[in-house]
């Protein structure tokens, strides 16, 4: 698989949803519901028919099996639907094809069945290397599980990413740094730290969960920037870091503007000025094909600066952006200028809703 930076590239993904987990946990507000055996001859017929939907000649240059839990797709349903979008659409030769995986849904043999089914990039959803803080989160494996999930991915992919999650209640800046340089400890290429945020539909929303105080959550974040930096995985975007090369290209396709396609229930796409939005209940899912809806030019700018000025690294062209507003943000210190392009400092990514709102206005 080729590191090359992606900006240059004419990027299209193919993004999956899985819908289902085995737990539903409290911080969790994505399409997702439990259920044991689910019908996967009743799902494949319906992402064929969303593939079918949105034919395209250009190749794919990543796919991602996101969720839910796509982890807990059986190997032949993988390899089913991977030789279903093979047949549908061309692929790119250095394609990157990413699956989120729970630690307590795999195990070494089905890594391995995965990797020669096409997989080429695992992201493991380890979210704490904390007992105490796993169970708080709901997460149904042990700091040890996600250990050996870690270690076994080692010896079977190269490109590999964990997400964690911080700013917990009451979490000290000691406890953190300790627990992100147990994390650092394995040498991964990509990490995606997340802090907890609080959404009005879940578990933890209908609780009225607190999380770190602001104050506290940003000098968390601070302590995150720059341990990630001393180990040569710098930010690349507001909860992602890695090392050179390893961006995830996915990711980028939507951070960079670039059209991608959605299928599965909750999936959106896409695609020129055409965006694209599936039922996010699996039984309506089955029943309606997806909805479509054409922006207009202004929508999609704003999208796209939404989106760009996420990215830490590559920068958001100025074009199409008032020179005043441009000349504000950089008074309060919240971008800089390179190549013609607006690049956020961490300054502007922690005030990164009103830097949106200074240069959308």
């Amino acid at each position: 698989m080729s590191n090359k930076k992606p900006t240059d590239t004419d990027l299209l993904g193919l993004y999956i949803h899985w819908p289902y987990c085995i737990h539903k946990c409290p911080y969790c507000d994505f399409a997702s519901t439990v259920c044991a055996k689910p019908d996967e001859e009743q799902l494949l017929r319906t992402y064929i028919r969303d593939m079918d939907f949105f034919p395209n000649n250009r190749p794919l240059t990543s796919i991602f099996f996101g969720g839910g839990t796509p982890s807990l797709m059986s190997l032949s349903f993988l390899e089913k639907l991977i030789n279903t979008i093979q047949q549908r659409y061309h692929l790119a030769p250095d394609i990157e094809i990413s699956m989120e995986a729970n630690p307590d849904t795999v195990d070494k043999n089905k890594l391995k069945s995965f990797k020669r089914a096409g997989i080429n990039r695992l992201s493991i959803g380890v979210q704490s290397l904390n007992e105490k803080d796993l169970k708080f989160l709901g997460r149904t494996h042990s700091v040890q599980r996600a250990i050996d999930c870690i270690q076994d991915a080692q010896n079977i992919f190269e490109n590999i990413n964990i997400d964690l999650i911080y700013a917990r209640p009451h979490q000290s800046l000691k406890a953190w740094e300790q627990e992100l340089k147990q994390a650092l400890d394995f040498h991964l290429p990509h990490y995606s730290l997340y802090q907890l945020t609080i959404e009005e539909n879940t578990i933890f929303g209908h609780r009225e969960q607190k999380t770190a105080s602001d104050f506290q959550a940003r000098r968390l974040y601070q302590l995150t920037d720059k341990l990630m930096q001393e180990h040569n995985c710098p930010a690349y975007e507001v909860s992602n870091y890695a090392q050179k090369g390893f961006e995830c290209r996915h990711n980028m396709t939507y951070w960079l503007g670039h059209n991608y396609i959605g299928i599965g229930p909750a999936a959106h796409g896409r695609l020129g000025l055409i965006a694209t939005e599936n039922a996010r209940s699996v039984p309506l899912w089955i029943k309606t094909t997806p909805h479509t809806e054409q922006l207009t030019q202004k929508e999609r700018n704003l999208e796209k600066l939404l989106m760009g000025l996420r990215l830490r690294q590559y920068g958001f062209p100025i074009k199409n952006i008032a020179p005043l507003k441009i000349q504000q943000a950089k008074q309060k210190g919240w971008i800089h200028i390179q190549k013609n392009k607006i690049v956020p400092t961490q300054e502007g990514i922690l005030m990164l809703n009103q830097l949106v709102m200074l240069l959308a206005d």
